[in-house]
């Protein structure tokens, strides 16, 4: 009888322990959107890839004086959830951790100027459930972070009696205006219920509804440091699963026959066993998140060089450090596709990689010019290139990256306009001068050299992690448990 009550007992704390470990990690999964079956030729995917990069970066530093801009949206990875009741359809949005807002297109929805931008899944139609955030909340101070609440309450004709009174929960917040480096929308705020692929719900989940946009067909799952952002709604429901977040993104090399399994994004904290570990040995590195006063939901870490084999270029100070007007730090961004650095730093790591790779390999300047990546070689069946590393600050904060991750290599002439022939490219680019820059991030790290890697985000400890993953197998792991 005792016997019998012992393991009656120890079945329900193994229930209870087993309940806590899961609900303190949730599994989604993202799925990559951009492959060279988009595009007539490399060069195009190339070009339109590191065009967008490059204007996603560059409106950092371009915007009106008053007003917050995010970064433009751009990334490769989709989330997926749905808003309204369990039975509704779901949305897919570009995840992004370099801005703080959900937002996404409602019906009746038109873009001007989407004609080569598909769409990823149809407007949203608003539930019945779906209520408009009053012009007092502190969301819409949130989404119109240069006004006052009670200018917000003035603008949205609430009267000066009851501004005064501080009753003008019937008047609702005012559109808002968000410019990306190519594009831009107006949108309003609306609370509902979301419920994510695994049937977690956030109730009064805050989004913007966008009835037009400009060449923005897409809405965006903002992972940013903001209170809009999906993570910190999510921490107010469930802390232990919105301070903490990772990715791990599979190996896409723009090709979407390689793509089998999903990437995944955990939410939280996760505990594998150790006979998991035996193929793959798994070390972080973490390094400190830098506070950006004029970037405040940006991701920001100091670098403090870049490896091309034994060389190691150190980078310029403003990398190491953010200032008092938001200029410096390298940004993690999920959301920007290639790594943009400083004209001056940028050049010293192509030299570097040059000269190392240009002795026994012919430069391949014509399609430099096409893609706007460079440098770039031709070859007959192999090449080599040196390794190229990250150290970022931080005791043993170095990442070496795989060589697929900064180096593409592809077929030229493959669409039968020239000679076919071999060619590779280092996938790093130009951000501009350092003068350029100031008011803003100095670099960016793109999702592009984040592949591979699971990286981690932990909001209470402000770090940031990388580790070498297999992150389909990954994926494989952690559904099963």
């Amino acid at each position: 009888m005792v016997r019998s009550l012992f393991l009656l007992c120890f079945l329900v704390l193994s229930s209870c322990i087993f309940n806590i470990s899961m609900s303190e990690m949730m599994l989604l999964p993202l799925t990559h959107s951009l492959s060279k079956t988009q595009f007539t030729t490399a060069h195009h995917l190339l070009k339109a890839t590191s065009s967008r990069s490059a204007a996603r970066f560059k409106n950092h530093h371009h915007r009106q004086k008053e007003i917050s801009l995010p970064l433009s949206p751009g990334s490769d990875y989709t989330l997926s959830f749905s808003l309204g009741s369990a039975h509704s359809p779901s949305v897919s949005l570009y995840l992004d951790t370099g801005s703080d807002l959900v937002w996404l297109p409602c019906a009746p929805f038109e873009c001007i100027l989407c004609e080569s931008k598909p769409p990823l899944s149809p407007p949203l139609n608003l539930s019945s459930s779906a209520s408009p955030v009053h012009c007092q909340s502190s969301t819409c101070s949130a989404a119109h972070s240069f006004h006052s609440t009670s200018n917000l309450c003035a603008i949205a004709r609430c009267p000066l009696d009851d501004i005064e009174i501080s009753d003008c929960r019937s008047f609702s917040c005012p559109p808002f205006y968000y410019a990306y480096g190519d594009g831009s929308l107006i949108a309003r705020l609306f609370r509902d219920t979301l419920t994510l692929p695994n049937s977690f719900t956030i109730h009064n989940f805050t989004f913007g509804c966008a009835h037009t946009t400009l060449a923005e067909p897409v809405g965006v799952a903002g992972f940013g440091r903001g209170v809009l952002s999906l993570p910190a709604q999510l921490a107010s429901v469930s802390p232990q699963l919105g301070n903490r977040f990772s990715y791990c993104l599979v190996a896409h090399s723009f090709d979407s026959d390689k793509v089998h399994r999903p990437s995944p994004l955990i939410l939280g904290r996760y505990e594998e066993k150790e006979k998991q570990f035996q193929k793959e040995r798994v070390k972080f590195v973490y390094t400190d998140m830098l506070e950006n006063p004029k970037h405040p939901y940006c991701y920001s870490v100091g670098l403090e060089g870049i490896s091309v084999g034994k060389t190691k270029i150190p980078a310029p100070e403003m990398l190491k450090r953010v200032d008092s007007k938001g200029s410096g730090g390298m940004v993690v961004d999920s959301g920007t596709t290639f790594t943009m650095l400083p004209a001056s730093f940028y050049n010293s790591v192509v030299s570097e990689f040059d000269h190392r790779v240009s002795k026994f390999y012919k430069r391949a300047t014509q399609i430099e010019e096409k893609t706007g990546l460079g440098p770039c070689y031709y070859y007959d069946k192999t090449i080599k290139v040196p390794v190229v590393a990250l150290q970022f600050l931080g005791n043993e904060s170095g990442v070496v990256l795989p060589r697929r991750n900064y180096f593409y290599e592809f077929l030229d002439g493959s669409d039968g306009t020239s000679e076919k022939r071999n060619v590779g490219c280092l996938m790093l680019m130009n951000g501009g001068d350092e003068e350029e820059l100031i008011g803003g991030p100095g670099a960016t790290l793109g999702n592009y050299q984040q592949q591979g890697f699971e990286v981690v985000y932990d909001l209470e400890k402000r770090v940031v992690g990388f580790a070498r993953r297999q992150c389909s197998t990954l994926w494989e792991r952690l559904k099963r448990n």
